[in-house]
């Protein structure tokens, strides 16, 4: 009996302890992580869940540095240019208990390259990933890659064991629908435990007592509660009425607003990240028109004309209310290849513009199908509803469907859309990433996310020199000679670089990151 009750009495204590201790961070943006599977989607807030649970082998701190995460070095080997070589950080556990070892990173990168993978393009120079042992591992590439640890900073890492045992060694089909194992389970190396998931409503983890890096980060939220609030309104009462502490994308328009108001506090930096509009210029006729045999986006004078129509500066004043910065390029400033003078190529034009459009024999205008997201981008749709009347100045009518992003990017992958808002961030910091999945040709395992239909092959072959080129002036050049064809054949329309706003709690401590993917370990409860 006193056995018992000494049990119950340490038991109770304990609990009251964790109580006291535990460190809650209620986090909600205005969507939710398209699936859990670590390589069936690249797209940000999916990747920043993930973040939570699972590692890749680098990381980026919060000012863009690469930081060890799995592997603590890596080099080029000193006997083949064609090598790099990763030294695996020891004794790193799996949530479940299993080792952490080269096999595990082999088996990932061989998911990752599978078709159904959305991860592949970033790796597509790898041609072999083996393990030299337990804690060596070494990758071959189709000539050097200069850049490769740039690549794979969102590149995941799974327990090949648990993925068997699971049934979900293949790749989620995300865009036919499919749902394994590894769409709402997760078991990561990361310093947050999956305790429940429910899609669109909330994720809830917990912290990683075992975590390899426990006395080398804050660590000091316990608990995390992520709820996705599609609208603005509501995310903002949330925040205001203390039951969010951590709120990404903001509305500009209540920024002021939190700003003032008493315990709260809004951070901002500039975004790695440029929204734009795609047109499909690739097909003979498009759908999404009422023009019958013929494709009025496959005349570079009417996608000129477009562009001109839109008032990036109207856009950045009124619906963004300051909070974005007219774009000329698809690049942000951040990365490698973009300059203050492409940046600065977009103007306004609408006499220029109706004149294009005569020239290109569409005096009279013509209809079609905006296709936006409603619950992605900062203001996404009011963007939309913005281009709308602008390209109307022009004769062009545009009816806009939004819907959520979950259901508005496989019309993009899937080529099902003839115009269409996205946004697309650069995790690498170089152009290359860009033109892989935006530029290239669209093939099995490279530009992917190019919906325009736009296929060059001289283009493409000096996109898949970019990842062996180890000249870098060379390279470079080769780099401005390929925006060179993107901006004068606009293949999409730069709307603006986005500015991000992050409204807190005083008691929570981080600052804004750049990628827009806050890694909780980093913060501090005050």
């Amino acid at each position: 009996m006193k056995t018992t009750l000494a049990i119950s009495m340490a038991a109770a204590l304990l609990a009251t302890t964790a109580t006291v201790n535990a460190e809650t961070l209620r986090w909600a943006r205005s969507g939710d992580a398209l699936t859990l599977d670590p390589h069936a989607q690249n797209e940000g807030p999916t990747h920043t869940i993930r973040h939570q649970m699972y590692e890749p082998l680098i990381i980026r701190d919060v000012t863009g540095a690469f930081e060890p995460a799995l592997a603590t070095d890596w080099a080029p080997s000193a006997d083949d240019p064609n090598v790099w070589v990763f030294n695996l950080r020891q004794g790193v556990k799996f949530h479940d208990g299993a080792d952490f070892t080269a096999e595990d990173v082999v088996f990932s990168f061989e998911r990752a390259k599978q078709p159904n993978s959305d991860m592949k393009e970033l790796i597509g120079s790898i041609t072999e990933v083996r393990a030299v042992d337990d804690f060596t591992v070494e990758m071959v590439t189709d000539g050097p890659n200069p850049i490769l640890p740039s690549n794979l900073t969102n590149l995941f890492i799974m327990d090949k064991g648990w993925t068997e045992a699971n049934n979900t060694v293949n790749v989620q089909d995300f865009e036919g629908g499919e749902i394994t194992f590894a769409t709402t389970n997760a078991n990561g190396t990361g310093p947050y435990v999956l305790q429940s998931r429910e899609p669109d409503v909330k994720t809830v983890m917990v912290k990683n007592d075992n975590y390899w890096g426990i006395d080398q980060f804050p660590m000091e939220v316990t608990e995390i509660v992520y709820t996705p609030i599609q609208n603005a309104a509501t995310r903002v009462a949330a925040l205001l009425s203390g039951e969010v502490d951590f709120l990404q994308d903001m509305p500009v328009q209540d920024l002021d607003r939190v700003n003032n108001a008493d315990g709260l506090v809004v951070k901002q930096a500039p975004q790695n990240r440029v929204i734009f509009f795609g047109m499909n210029q690739g097909a003979d006729d498009i759908e999404a028109d009422n023009i019958d045999g013929a494709n009025p986006l496959a005349d570079v004078r009417v996608r000129k004309a477009m562009s001109m129509a839109i008032n990036r500066d109207a856009i950045r004043q009124v619906v963004m209310r300051g909070q974005s910065q007219p774009a000329g390029m698809i690049a942000p400033p951040f990365v490698n290849g973009w300059t203050e003078a492409m940046d600065s190529e977009s103007t306004t034009d609408i006499e220029g513009a109706k004149a294009l459009m005569a020239e290109a024999g569409y005096g009279d205008g013509f209809s079609i199908r905006l296709d936006c997201p409603n619950d992605r981008y900062v203001n996404d749709e009011a963007i939309c509803q913005a281009a709308v009347g602008m390209l109307g100045q022009i004769g062009i009518t545009v009816n806009l469907d939004a819907k959520p992003k979950a259901q508005h990017f496989p019309l993009i992958t899937d080529g099902k859309t003839d115009f269409y808002m996205l946004g697309w961030g650069v995790p690498t910091y170089d152009s290359e990433y860009i033109f892989n999945f935006l530029v290239h040709g669209r093939e099995s395992d490279i530009g992917t996310w190019n919906g325009t239909g736009f296929d060059n092959d001289d283009l493409d072959a000096k996109i898949k020199s970019l990842a062996s080129n180890t000249d870098l002036e060379a390279r470079n050049a080769d780099i401005a000679s390929i925006w060179r064809v993107v901006q004068d054949e606009q293949l999409y329309i730069p709307i603006h670089h986005q500015v991000l706003n992050w409204g807190m709690s005083e008691k929570v401590g981080i600052e804004v990151d750049p990628e827009d993917q806050p890694k909780i370990k980093y913060f501090t409860m005050n």
